[in-house]
């Protein structure tokens, strides 16, 4: 495990370098790393590494998403209102229906429901690649002057929860299962319960924190940090144990955890834990990423042929309609909206965290929907990684 360890940072942040040196997102060199050290590759990563990939990709996403917590205001959200409802399930609907309605039409013995399943696998804009940009943007002064930033950040972190609770559903349906009404009132309620719980949370540790200092037993930082931490992985703990008695999102009770810190602690506090996560994040980057890579096999790319690509880049246009009707009635200008759309192109952690499930349960689909799920990866983390890194500073005002 040693081994594959030092390969995946000494490597991954070699490439990322390489990359960055000819002007490429770094994510793009930690994707080709993990392609070619992988399992499907050159075969260097330790098993032990590859069985517990999940849940290192989960503690990495988990990190990302308290440094975006803490570096998230609220007021400058607030601005933004309808759209960011809107940007969470928009186009993410409108990315689904497109493979419904064509993908039966271009590949053999599909049907809808598979179609659906298929859709359901691509329509997750990926938080480990759109976050760590939204975060960077915000401590850069890019376009916060009308929120886009944190728009893009919260519509992407709740994206992901209308969609898997969807991709739930359809493969209960492809299984045989009923679906009733309340399958698809899990949506708001485990957003409002993840919110809940985790503000509540954050709520309750910030008093904790102040009690703490009032008593003149003050808590360093660094103390604090893996106190926020253990909190975190609680709660990501605690929505598998409430599975099947009430939906939460445990990722997103960990933001609103982060952010209820941020809005209730001091200025300064919040500012040297963001700063502390910001430093954890340079190691669970290069960890995200390579693992990401890792679990892409290039062979299901060559077999699937162009009729793949196309019906995936199809549906990034669908994708793209979506954010922009999102957007219809905002103060953004049309450079704005654009790289609004840009931003909500990627696809990685989502995709390949479902898309070998619908194999594993036996479903004939199985091999397809994951050939989708890799391509997709392919195709769109590079290049809404490479479009947002190229338009931002053209498309977005600079206001620090």
């Amino acid at each position: 495990m040693l081994t594959s360890l030092a390969l995946i940072f000494l490597i991954g942040l070699a490439m990322a370098s390489i990359c960055q040196k000819i002007r490429l997102p770094r994510i793009i060199g930690m994707l080709i790393t993990g392609v070619i050290i992988g399992p499907y590759a050159l075969n260097l990563l330790d098993s032990s590494i590859l069985a517990i990939s999940a849940q290192l990709r989960e503690l990495a996403l988990i990190i990302i998403l308290l440094k975006a917590g803490l570096s998230l205001n609220l007021n400058d959200l607030r601005k933004v209102g309808r759209p960011a409802i809107l940007m969470a399930f928009l186009p993410a609907v409108f990315e689904i229906a497109s493979f419904i309605v064509i993908a039966p039409m271009v590949l053999d013995n599909v049907t809808y429901l598979e179609a659906a399943i298929m859709g359901s696998v691509l329509g997750a804009v990926s938080p480990a690649v759109v976050v760590p940009k939204m975060v960077g943007l915000m401590e850069a002064g890019y376009g916060t002057d009308k929120g886009i930033p944190q728009l893009i950040l919260a519509g992407a972190s709740l994206d992901d929860v209308f969609v898997i609770v969807l991709f739930t559903t359809f493969i209960g349906l492809a299984q045989g299962n009923s679906v009733s009404m309340f399958s698809f009132l899990e949506i708001p309620i485990s957003i409002v319960v993840g919110i809940g719980v985790g503000w509540l949370c954050g709520y309750s540790l910030t008093r904790f924190f102040e009690s703490r200092y009032n008593q003149k037993r003050y808590i360093r930082n660094s103390t604090k940090v893996i106190i926020v931490l253990g909190f975190s992985f609680l709660l990501v703990a605690i929505e598998t144990w409430l599975k099947g008695i009430v939906p939460m999102s445990g990722l997103l009770a960990v933001m609103s955890m982060a952010i209820a810190i941020q809005t209730k602690s001091i200025k300064f506090v919040t500012k040297r834990l963001s700063e502390k996560f910001g430093k954890l994040w340079i190691a669970a980057e290069i960890i995200l990423f390579v693992l990401v890579g890792a679990a892409v096999d290039i062979s299901y790319t060559v077999n699937a042929g162009i009729t793949v690509v196309i019906l995936i880049l199809i549906a990034l246009v669908f994708r793209v309609i979506g954010v922009y009707l999102c957007l219809i009635g905002t103060k953004f200008t049309r450079k704005e909206k654009m790289f609004c759309m840009i931003s909500y192109l990627p696809k990685a952690t989502v995709q390949a965290a479902i898309g070998s499930v619908p194999l594993a349960l036996g479903l004939e689909c199985g091999q397809l929907v994951l050939t989708i799920a890799v391509v997709s990866i392919i195709v769109t983390a590079p290049l809404g990684a490479l479009g947002m890194d190229m338009s931002y500073r053209k498309l977005l005002n600079h206001t620090k």
